[in-house]
């Protein structure tokens, strides 16, 4: 079982699922009512959530409140299975199902997406990792190894500045900064990528440990 990849995606994939729920939420509050198409704010009127055009999300039921509870539904099963069960058996390709569900059914847009590529990655959770130990120097990989940690952090801090920092610094503090947005966006993806490569090679260093340990034992 790899420990950084899991953390990566047990960690960002509870802040999706939780932005999932959000936006369910907010669904269900507009009532019993038709969105005005596919896509629609799932916080129309909210003060709060000015700053992220309203919460966008999408939707094939042409029913809020339905489509609300559904939200809340499929993102808290999302967020069970990403926190407790990616680790099984085609854990990952239930995440990427979830998540194309959440998509379908008003989880919000970016929650979703996210969780497709999280779903990806729990695939290699369990998966051979020879190709790192095989392709990246001793020094490259020692280095990259003790990357991850600080990575990983910037990286979740990057996400949850976006949501809910962002919505929090606007309506708390005034602040509204187009430029922060875009940086802090560019810090979460980028962040996130390089968190996924450095997780690969602790996670490497990890498989060959234990495989050596194994031999000597077995020895």
């Amino acid at each position: 079982m790899r420990n950084a990849t899991r953390i990566l995606v047990s960690t960002l994939g509870a802040i999706m699922g939780l932005g999932g729920i959000e936006h369910g939420i907010g669904e269900v509050l507009q009532g019993n009512t038709v969105p005005n198409g596919v896509m629609f704010p799932s916080w129309p009127d909210s003060a709060f959530f000015r700053i992220v055009s309203g919460e966008p999300a999408m939707s094939i039921i042409p029913n809020l409140l339905i489509t609300g509870i559904l939200a809340i539904i499929i993102s808290l099963a999302f967020t069970v299975w990403v926190t407790m069960f990616i680790y099984k058996r085609n854990g990952g390709l239930l995440l990427i199902l979830l998540s194309i569900v959440m998509l379908l059914v008003g989880g919000g847009i970016f929650p979703p997406v996210i969780g497709i590529l999280i779903g990806i990655l729990g695939i290699k959770i369990n998966a051979p990792l020879i190709w790192w130990s095989v392709h990246l120097p001793i020094s490259l990989r020692h280095f990259l190894g003790m990357l991850w940690p600080w990575s990983f952090a910037i990286c979740t801090i990057s996400w949850l500045l976006l949501f809910p920092g962002m919505s929090i610094l606007d309506y708390f503090f005034g602040v509204n900064n187009p430029n922060l947005t875009y940086i802090t966006i560019l810090c979460a993806l980028g962040f996130l990528l390089l968190t996924i490569f450095t997780g690969f090679v602790k996670d490497a260093q990890q498989q060959t440990v234990l495989h050596q340990t194994a031999s000597v034992a077995s020895n």
